[in-house]
Parts: C-alpha cells; structure tokens; sequence
C-alpha cells in the first residue's frame, strides 16, 4: 500500500480537491479575493442561456461522432497495420504523428487549410470540379461536423496503436487453426479480431467519448464556437462566461459539464467491463 501513496497524495491533490472546491464555488459569485453564497442562483442563470440546449446537443453530436469514427477507422488501420506489409514501421509512425501534435496549432493550420476563398482544400476542389468549395467552417450546417473530422484525423493515431496492442495480444493459435480450417480474411476478422479485441475497444470508446465530450481547444481555435452558436459546445460556453468575468456561473457550468460526463461513462463503463467477464 506504500507504493500507492505517492500517486494517492497526488491525485487527491490535483483532482479530488479541486473538484470537491469547484462543487462549493458553483454556489457562490466570487473573484480571487472574496466570495459570495448565491445558492442555485448560478445554476439557474446557466440553463438560461440561449445557446445552451444547442451547445448540449453539439457536445453530444461531437462526441458520439468523434468516437465512433475513431473506432472504426482505428481498428481498420490497426488491422493493415497489423498485417506484413512494407514500411509497417514507417507507417505506424506516420499514423501516430498527429497525436503529438499541439490542438492549438492543428486547429490554426487547419482555419488556414479550410479558408473558403484561400484555403488549399478549396482551391484543390475547386481546380477539380470547377466550382467553389464549400464553407468547412464558415457553413453553420458544416462547421462542427468539419471539426469533428480534425479531431478524428489528429487522435486517429492513439485509437489505432491501442487496437495495434489489442491485436497482438491475441494468441497466435487462434490465427494459425484459422487459416488450417481455410477461414477468409472477413472470417478471420468477424470470428477472431473483432471479438478478441473487445478490450481495446472499450478503451477507445471510452477515452475517446471523454475527449470528445470536454473538447474545447480545437473547436475554440477553428471556429469560437461559430458561426453564430453552430459549433459551441459546453466547454465554450463555459469559457465565454469566464471571459465575461462570470466566475461562479462558469464554475456551475463545469460542474453541469462534469456530471454529465460522468453521467454517460460510468454507466458505460460498467456495462463495458461486464462484457468484458464475459469474454
């Protein structure tokens, strides 16, 4: 038990409290120096703004969408990358890249990229097809989807290297009575991968349905939750009321924000490792 108290003191430092003070500074109006009980007042005034249920429902969409991309092009990736090709190192190392890249600086190149009048995306279809191309981040029917799929592109690598892991755990006798009962490469994949590699699974949809539902900085440094509240989500909002000099009120909306995070893992989470006893 020893062993666990230094990562024990850490954690009840750098989260259990700071989570146990936001909860209390939820119910007050305070600055650095003093502050003030206000009770649910906070709360109340946060569910009043005019773009929260739609912020609710872009951080839903956002989410969801980015996790389940990431699952499916990861395991499609993992199960080439698996496979003996050539350059599978280089490849792999290509794949990762992105996830070592700062959010801020994916999302600044990617505002560039995806200028409707001198982006280098547009300019390409627009040499292609002839026509102009469309407002990725501009269009407010696009903006968030368009955000969505850069943050696909940039974490694709972590999903893809857990399910690398996941399908290298498999033991190998599987494969080899496989291929001795003439099994095709959609059996094998169906029969042996997709069940075997549950685990990694349940790792990417859980890390990446986190990190999609608190994404802030791409989505601030692409759009601002623009055009109009298109693309806003919980955290933006949040950070909007900040700027504003609202600190109780985006106080509560992080702890609106946190419980329901926690309200949408943890029960998935228990369900997960569930089928994962069963395996």
């Amino acid at each position: 038990m020893w062993f666990y108290l230094p990562g024990g003191v850490i954690y009840f430092v750098l989260f259990i409290i700071p989570t146990l003070v936001s909860f209390y500074f939820a119910f007050t109006r305070w600055t650095l120096f003093e502050s003030f009980f206000v009770g649910f007042e906070n709360f109340v005034m946060f569910f009043e703004e005019p773009g929260l249920i739609g912020s609710l429902w872009n951080t839903l969409i956002y989410g969801f969408v980015t996790s389940a991309a990431k699952v499916v092009l990861g395991m499609a990736l993992a199960v080439v990358l698996s496979a003996p090709i050539i350059a599978r190192g280089y490849l792999r190392s290509v794949t990762f890249f992105p996830v070592l890249l700062s959010s801020v600086g994916v999302g600044l190149t990617f505002q560039i990229l995806l200028d409707p009048f001198n982006g280098l995306v547009n300019k390409v279809i627009s040499g292609i097809t002839g026509s102009d191309g469309p407002g990725w981040l501009t269009n407010p029917d696009l903006a968030l989807l368009s955000v969505a799929g850069i943050d696909v592109w940039k974490g694709l690598g972590l999903a893809t290297l857990i399910y690398i892991a996941g399908i290298a755990a498999i033991p190998n006798e599987y494969f080899e009575a496989a291929r001795v009962d003439g099994a095709t490469s959609w059996q094998v994949f169906r029969s042996i991968i997709l069940p075997l590699s549950f685990p990694a699974t349940s790792t990417v949809i859980l890390l990446s349905l986190i990190g999609g539902l608190r994404s802030f900085d791409l989505i601030w440094t692409t759009t601002q939750g623009g055009p109009g509240f298109a693309s806003d989500v919980i955290a933006s909002v949040i950070y909007k009321q900040y700027q504003a000099g609202f600190y109780g009120l985006s106080t509560a909306g992080n702890v609106i924000l946190f419980i329901v995070v926690t309200a949408i893992i943890y029960p998935l989470s228990r369900w997960m490792n569930s089928k994962e006893t069963d395996l």
